[in-house]
């Protein structure tokens, strides 16, 4: 894989197989992260309500990585014994979700503050995994940025590690600090040369990504809320600009039926499916009334009528 690789990254109810096979048709990353699923809920009788996010189409997601989460090691070890024979080419610890509830139960972007835990999970999840890649994705501390969580990290010498370049605190609500990033590359260099280093946070397009790494030393550029801007913003050449009106409406009616084909024998809530609205609903004359509509509707059938009229 060239240098520098991308990702899209991993996002609840965002990047589950319907989503990630629109982007494959639109201009694909060069791996793909799933929704991040919890290896507990996996190893209980609570199961069959959440495998389906670990769905794959075999056809497009290439490179394909699980991100899990959770607070049993042994689960993680589970569950990473599994995920070989499910077709995954990776799985990713999720150490990095500022969220509330998750954070509440010490579980993703608690972790900075246990390393205790980090460790007994890191540890099984590279036990059960056997010869498939192990990466975490992280942010740059807790409160405050602390270098010596990534040091921690490295010393595991993981396959890859991912770094939102905030703290848990800053959530999202400041710019992402792209000057800490040779810090920890400077790390990698020491303790672990062959573990790939992945830059997160604020990066818009493979355009953008390309100057970010160029500027930080990045191996791989992750992009996230990027593709609520841009289907295309892995496109080498972007044509997101000069796409009109009614293949921006095509688009989103692709994804609409994907998602009811996809998930007919799936109680997956089709709410989710009007935050897609500002990926595609925009640049355009009524398209703010269009996405109003659109929020007005109560199912995936209602959405296509919408779309439809």
């Amino acid at each position: 894989m060239s240098k520098p690789f991308f990702i899209l990254a991993p996002m609840d109810d965002v990047t589950d197989v319907v989503f990630r096979s629109v982007i494959a048709d639109c201009a694909p990353p060069d791996m793909y992260f799933t929704e991040f699923v919890n290896v507990d809920g996996l190893c209980s009788r609570g199961r069959a309500n959440i495998i389906h996010k670990l769905a794959i189409n075999e056809d497009k997601d290439h490179h394909i990585v699980a991100q899990i989460w959770g607070k049993v090691p042994s689960n993680y070890q589970t569950v990473a014994s599994e995920l070989a024979e499910m077709g995954f080419h990776g799985v990713d610890i999720n150490m990095g979700c500022p969220a509330k509830n998750e954070v509440k139960n010490g579980c993703c972007s608690a972790l900075i503050n246990n390393r205790d835990l980090a460790r007994e999970i890191i540890l099984a999840t590279q036990e059960g995994a056997g010869e498939l890649p192990v990466s975490v994705k992280t942010r740059l501390g807790w409160n405050e940025i602390d270098l010596s969580w990534h040091e921690f990290l490295l010393g595991f010498k993981l396959n890859m590690l991912t770094i939102h370049m905030r703290t848990r605190k800053e959530m999202s609500k400041v710019p992402a600090h792209w000057d800490i990033f040779p810090q920890i590359v400077a790390l990698r260099d020491k303790i672990s040369p062959s573990t790939k280093l992945v830059i997160n946070g604020d990066v818009d397009d493979y355009a953008h990504g390309l100057e970010v790494a160029k500027q930080t030393g990045a191996d791989g550029v992750m992009i996230g809320r990027g593709i609520f801007k841009n289907p295309y913003c892995f496109a080498k050449v972007n044509p997101w600009p000069t796409i009109d009106k009614q293949a921006r409406i095509a688009l989103y009616h692709g994804q609409v039926e994907l998602f009811i084909k996809t998930w007919t024998d799936v109680k997956k809530n089709p709410h989710g499916l009007k935050k897609f609205c500002k990926v595609y609903i925009n640049g355009f004359d009524g398209a703010s009334e269009l996405r109003d509509k659109i929020m007005h509707c109560d199912s995936a059938a209602e959405i296509i009528n919408a779309l439809n009229d």
